[in-house]
């Protein structure tokens, strides 16, 4: 074992024990346990909600499975990846301040909340939960996977040693904590890999001798590589275009980025949190696929491509400092291992369990559910990621399209549109869904219909299904909310 790499980690991991711990403390002094545990008494900052939402959105497939992609793909993958550069900005743009407005009014603690009360409907709120806790498993499986690939370059451990290490340790300071230790722990996070991408990214042009090197070796490779249309020529214009929706304006339909939108004291702050994420976003996103590909001639023959990055900082950097940079996807990694551990949570105790199964629990009920689904959706994880995928990231994309299918239109029309209704959310849900999962499986076996990512065609269809539903069984018009989020709001 390299203790140089592996020291600064744990001195990583020790600091985000003592904010789990910290977290505990101010939460029993807080009035409301669900509204402290999952929502953080909505009193962040801009710095904070940018980072969380840079923490929570930048997870395992950006800093190992997108570098991976590029490694395998070339700069087509780089472009693909660019789409999400304006993630930040366009999720505070459409949701900001109505959907904190609303969300107040409504004393919402999750995205099911909000949906419970804007369309009244017990369906709407079980297909809710139902879309959270399978796609999501997807998701975490994901990062679990990650997590393990991490702990395994820098340790030399078993693959399976490795997935225990992680799951433990997010765990205790989850289940601990709450949203107040996810989202300072996000903002630490945020800030390592700001600046761990950067370091990253200039020693690794340094080792491969120049960009004029790199990219000569890259050519000699294959000069695919350095076109638009990845290494095969299979990313086509339409794929390619196609996921500015899946990673681009898809994401205001993400349930764990979503709730951040939630969590803001004012609108100064949202403001600030828009051009600090936004900056933060596009120097992340570029920098770790650029040394995806740039990594290509420096290390040849990589057989698991979702190990790229730790490989690739473990041979350009001395030992120490490796190990300070690779606290970056680690902290990616398990900033949205939180984020997600705490929405599959909260949808099994608040939007079901609260809702339907014990309305009046007292508080220590609550807060012991609370914290032992957590517990127990974090080991069912954990078996799902025994056996991991070849490229990690696909398998995050398909939780993506399928939360995206679902919540897409229930949520942006369900703010913006009066007359949007229960029997439009419903018959929406249930096409968007059952239209993704048909697609994803035609695709896998004949390739993709039409040639664009399997999203595509479900967040267009279930937009037509839930206008004509709504129109069909329309229902007295919606009032929104109007007060005003200022400070102390």
């Amino acid at each position: 074992m390299n203790w140089a790499v592996v020291i600064p980690l744990l001195i990583f991991l020790a600091v985000v024990f003592l904010v789990g711990i910290w977290s505990n403390r101010k939460m029993a002094k807080a009035d409301g346990f669900l509204s402290d545990y999952f929502l953080g008494s909505r009193e962040f900052g801009g710095l904070v909600l940018a980072m969380t939402m840079v923490a929570t959105y930048g997870s395992a497939s950006s800093f190992l499975g997108g570098p991976g992609a590029a490694y395998s793909i070339g700069f087509g993958w780089v472009l693909l990846a660019m789409s999400q550069v304006a993630t930040g900005y366009f999720v505070l743009l459409i949701l900001g301040k109505k959907f904190a407005i609303v969300a107040r009014r409504y004393n919402a603690v999750t995205l099911i909340d909000f949906l419970k009360e804007r369309y009244k409907s017990k369906t709407v709120v079980l297909l809710s939960a139902f879309s959270i806790i399978v796609f999501l498993f997807s998701a975490m499986a994901a990062q679990w996977v990650g997590g393990a690939y991490l702990i395994q370059s820098l340790t030399g451990i078993s693959y399976i040693g490795a997935l225990f290490i992680f799951t433990v340790s997010v765990l205790i300071y989850v289940t601990i904590g709450g949203f107040r230790a996810v989202v300072i722990t996000d903002t630490i996070q945020g800030i390592i890999m700001f600046f761990g991408t950067i370091m990253l990214l200039i020693a690794v042009i340094i080792a491969g001798g120049g960009l004029s090197n790199i990219f000569s070796d890259l050519v000699a490779i294959n000069p695919n590589l350095i076109t638009p249309f990845g290494n095969d020529g299979s990313l086509t214009a339409a794929y390619v275009s196609s996921y500015w929706i899946l990673v681009g304006v898809g994401v205001i339909a993400l349930p764990q980025v979503a709730v951040r939108t939630m969590s803001y004291k004012d609108s100064k702050s949202m403001h600030r949190a828009i051009m600090i994420g936004t900056v933060t976003v596009g120097t992340i996103m570029l920098g770790m696929h650029l040394i995806g590909v740039f990594a290509r001639p420096i290390m040849p023959g990589i057989e698991v491509a979702d190990q790229v990055i730790p490989l690739v900082a473990l041979e350009v950097l001395p030992p120490w400092l490796a190990g300070l940079l690779l606290a970056a996807p680690l902290a990616a990694i398990m900033s949205t291992v939180d984020s997600l551990l705490l929405l599959v949570s909260s949808s099994v105790v608040k939007d079901v369990y609260i809702n339907y199964l014990k309305p009046k629990a007292t508080e220590k009920q609550v807060k012991n559910v609370s914290m032992g689904v957590t517990g127990i959706v974090g080991v069912v994880a954990f078996l799902l990621a025994i056996s991991p995928p070849e490229l990690l990231i696909f398998l995050n994309l398909f939780a993506f399209g399928g939360l995206q299918s679902a919540f897409m239109w229930p949520l942006v029309m369900g703010l913006y549109w009066r007359y949007a209704n229960k029997t439009g959310a419903i018959a929406s849900m249930i096409a968007g869904i059952g239209s993704y999962i048909a697609i994803s499986l035609y695709n896998q076996n004949y390739g993709e219909l039409l040639g664009v990512h399997a999203v595509t065609i479900p967040v267009f269809f279930s937009l037509i299904v839930f206008v004509v539903f709504s129109l069909l069984y329309k229902q007295e018009a919606y009032e929104f909310p109007t007060r005003n989020i200022n400070k102390g709001a």
